[in-house]
């Protein structure tokens, strides 16, 4: 063949991709396999990401994120290990995309030098602290003794640093913004939502990126709580509407979360659509679903609470949008703000009273150690040790009277037990700590309550000194 063929048949050779040219197809394969995920096609999902994972940035957290989303439904101790490797190799992924820096890129942010970084290398920088944010959630369900949560608290700090600096990129005059420039945001305005709970960011995560509505649904979980914990039922209401009628992840769990809302509107609250929380409670039994061949114990949890609503007289459940609450955490998260504490508090006190002045029935136990449980987190975040103390005791005491409920009897002592490890009452808290893990067996919301006992026992044993030192080095 003459050099004249070879010029020929060489220019005819496909130019190499662009880096955006990959960054592209990556956004567009990793949403198609968020989708199959969200439609429940979980092996699909992770199928459609495995070849790519150790080339991709954006395909190696997509598939971290569905193995955490995996564990963060099953409480698993195994999809909780895999996860968390899974996701520090996708965090070593995502720093080869990073730009390298030098010695004087130390000494400054990425404000300052963004206008030297590719789009793929700013999109890099944000992976990175998704996956930082992701592997501190799961260093805290895996592990809550004192060094897991200093870890776990730089991994935080590292992110939010990173995600606020992003954020400025995106308000610079000097910004110039890329071809994928609404998935950077979007990502940006979710991560800093995730810190500040700030509502408005969630709905800038909404606005900002139209395409994909899983995306959407993200946004709309975390709205819901943040007007849960504002005690604004029918905003929150609305959230649980769309997800339930757009969304598949757990029907039975946003269907359930939609009675339950409607189970806090006032005598004189218009119910929209038409809906009725009796109906709706009598559907969640039917929408239970699988999720790589486990059930959900959340669902499992809503289709047990909804069985009281099967009967003709069914027998109303007295906070079911607040006990959920507590299986989320939602606790300790408005625990940090007195005024949201004391708000949730009076909610609780109306209950109580509504529940005293109903006719009594066989349920009337359960009814009130659920009361007594929530109120006793509240006091506890207030600062009301000993009155959270004695609505702790009032279950224990209880104990035998309780019909259904008896997830309440194990976490009321695992609540009182922590309450004790804050007053250096260590020997007190081992005590119920052991007497709840050799002792109750088989029910709702059994593994999560686990975890909090192995990591409260880990911390009662240990000293809180041991093994502090090169932690830091050990978070990347």
């Amino acid at each position: 063949m003459d050099a004249q063929s070879i010029r020929r048949r060489s220019s005819k050779k496909k130019a190499p991709r662009s880096s955006t040219q990959d960054l592209n197809a990556a956004l567009s394969e990793c949403m198609a396999a968020v989708d199959l995920f969200l439609n429940n096609k979980f092996q699909d999902a992770l199928v459609s990401l495995q070849a790519k994972t150790n080339d991709s940035m954006y395909h190696a957290l997509t598939y971290a994120t569905i193995l955490e989303m995996q564990a963060m439904m099953t409480f698993d101790s195994r999809d909780i290990l895999n996860a968390g490797n899974t996701m520090k190799e996708a965090q070593a992924i995502c720093q080869k995309f990073r730009k390298k820096s030098t010695v004087a890129d130390s000494f400054s942010n990425l404000v300052h030098r963004h206008n030297q970084l590719t789009e793929e290398e700013i999109h890099a920088e944000i992976c990175y602290a998704e996956c930082l944010l992701q592997r501190a959630a799961l260093t805290f369900l895996q592990d809550e003794n004192m060094v897991s949560f200093i870890k776990g608290s730089i991994k935080v700090r590292n992110s939010y640093q990173t995600y606020r600096e992003l954020e400025s990129v995106i308000n610079s005059p000097n910004y110039v913004k890329g071809e994928n420039h609404p998935h950077f945001e979007g990502g940006v305005k979710l991560g800093v939502g995730a810190f500040n709970l700030a509502i408005r960011r969630f709905e800038e995560c909404c606005e900002n990126q139209q395409h994909w509505k899983e995306f959407h649904h993200m946004c709309y979980w975390e709205l819901m709580w943040c007007f849960t914990y504002k005690r604004q039922w029918k905003v929150a209401y609305f959230y649980a509407d769309l997800l339930s009628k757009e969304n598949t992840w757990s029907k039975a769990t946003y269907v359930y979360m939609k009675a339950a809302y409607l189970c806090m509107f006032g005598p004189e609250d218009y119910k929209p659509f038409g809906d009725d929380e009796v109906a709706l409670f009598r559907a969640v039994p039917s929408l239970k679903l699988k999720i790589a061949g486990k059930s959900l114990p959340t669902e499992k949890f809503a289709i047990r609470k909804s069985r009281r609503y099967l009967s003709p007289s069914p027998v109303p459940l007295p906070v079911p949008v607040l006990e959920m609450m507590y299986v989320w955490n939602g606790y300790a998260v408005i625990g940090k703000c007195p005024d949201l504490t004391e708000g949730m508090l009076k909610s609780l006190a109306d209950a109580e009273a509504a529940l005293d002045r109903s006719p009594a029935t066989d349920l009337l136990v359960d009814d009130q150690c659920v009361i007594k449980l929530l109120k006793g987190l509240c006091l506890k975040y207030l600062g009301k040790i000993p009155e959270a103390e004695d609505h702790f005791l009032y279950i224990h005491l209880n104990e035998k009277k309780i019909k259904y409920d008896h997830y309440l009897i194990p976490n009321a002592l695992l609540e009182l037990a922590l309450l004790y490890l804050d007053q250096d009452r260590r020997e007190d808290a081992v005590k119920f700590l052991e007497r709840v893990k050799q002792n109750y067996k088989n029910y709702s919301m059994e593994t999560r309550t686990h975890f909090r006992i192995q990591a409260a026992l880990h911390q009662a044993k240990s000293s809180p000194e041991n093994g502090i030192h090169s932690v830091e080095a050990e978070v990347s």
